[in-house]
């Protein structure tokens, strides 16, 4: 519908409610229909834009885990919080912090980008930054071994593990609520896997009404969440380099492993086709999710969550500069992945799929849907 300037002011109520604290805007975020050219015509999926909230999907479980650490009195009022992010939970610990009146410290690595730095410390939040790899865990051990310091060297410091924490995978609860308010029916849900909070506790809560929804996760190559050997990894936000207790291995159908590349140019097609993109996460869901629309019956509804918006990654993604100083530019992004029978069949470095999902460490699996870890 197309809105003449000349119509009478407030025509077109109700307009969204007015928030009186920022915690307020987050959550109710939009879908947005993608296509072309990752599917055609009438083949697309649907994106949730979580992009949208103020710092991203993490606000969700930013907010929830100081919220459920207080009521349990984890928490205590004033005490600081201190906890590793590589970018988008900091941003949602920093609005947790400035909404219940504590401080924040976001242990980090060199891999994050300065532009986040200004903005974690324009919200008022300390960043602390590891200078040293662990030699088995990579930067992600290195960083809690520095929040273990931090959390000795700190009384009453309180650090809400987001890699560990069942209060992570509730917070996604009201967002899959949001996704059935929406859009009914969901017959499948891509989602990207880091420490598997939005992938574990949305799917948990949507098999509530659609107990048949297929879950496809999606990981960055050189990640070990799916037992890959650990390796280098340029894409931030997806992957890991330990095993986080939060991902939950048996809802998966499949996974597909993701490479900067073709990362890079789904997120500038995503920019230039429908003006919405974001990060690694964005760029490599909406690829998978792209194939998934391409290959499933028609009328097929495909669901796909945006973790965050492109503003972060101007000096990296959307930066030819620096894609051509990583070797990521004038590669179009294959139209099907290569096929492994298990996930340790070999080491990935293109997109590849596995319908064989396991926990490499050969844990339990954890109940999602009661929000704790038997």
């Amino acid at each position: 519908m197309q809105i003449s300037l000349f119509e009478p002011l407030g025509a077109y109520a109700p307009l969204p409610a007015i928030a009186r604290r920022p915690a307020q805007l987050v959550g109710n975020t939009p879908v947005l229909w993608i296509d072309e050219p990752f599917a055609p015509p009438g083949r697309g999926f649907y994106a949730k834009l979580e992009g949208t909230n103020p710092g991203g999907i993490k606000d969700r479980p930013g907010l929830h885990m100081v919220g459920e650490a207080r009521r349990r009195g984890d928490l205590v009022p004033g005490a600081p919080i201190v906890e590793s992010s590589s970018g988008t939970l900091g941003l949602g610990l920093a609005l947790a912090g400035l909404t219940y009146g504590h401080p924040v410290t976001v242990v980090t690595d060199p891999g994050m980008e300065p532009s986040m730095v200004r903005l974690l410390t324009a919200l008022g939040a300390r960043v602390d930054q590891v200078a040293v790899p662990h030699p088995e865990g990579g930067w992600q051990e290195a960083r809690r071994e520095r929040v273990a310091e931090l959390l000795t060297r700190t009384p009453g410091a309180y650090c809400p593990d987001q890699y560990h924490n069942p209060d992570n995978m509730a917070a996604y609860r009201p967002l899959a609520a949001e996704l059935i308010g929406q859009l009914g029916r969901i017959d499948v849900l891509v989602a990207a896997v880091g420490t598997g909070g939005h992938s574990a506790g949305t799917v948990s809560a949507l098999r509530e009404p659609f107990p048949g929804l297929r879950l496809i996760g999606v990981d960055t190559v050189g990640s070990t969440i799916f037992g890959q050997p650990a390796g280098p990894r340029l894409m931030r936000g997806l992957g890991s380099s330990i095993h986080p207790s939060n991902v939950d291995y048996d809802a998966f159908a499949e996974v597909h492993w993701i490479a900067p590349a073709e990362a890079v140019w789904a997120c500038r097609q995503l920019a230039r086709r429908h003006y919405a993109s974001g990060g690694w996460s964005v760029g490599a869901v909406a690829l998978v999710a792209g194939w998934v629309a391409r290959t499933c019956p028609p009328g097929t509804r495909i669901a796909a969550i945006f973790p965050d918006g492109p503003h972060r990654y101007l000096e990296t993604v959307y930066n030819d500069a620096w894609c051509e100083d990583h070797g990521l530019l004038g590669q179009q992004a294959p139209q099907e992945p290569d096929e492994i029978a298990a996930p340790d069949e070999c080491v990935v470095t293109a997109w590849t799929r596995c319908s064989q999902v396991r926990d490499p460490l050969g844990r339990e699996p954890a109940d999602t849907k009661a929000g704790v870890v038997r």
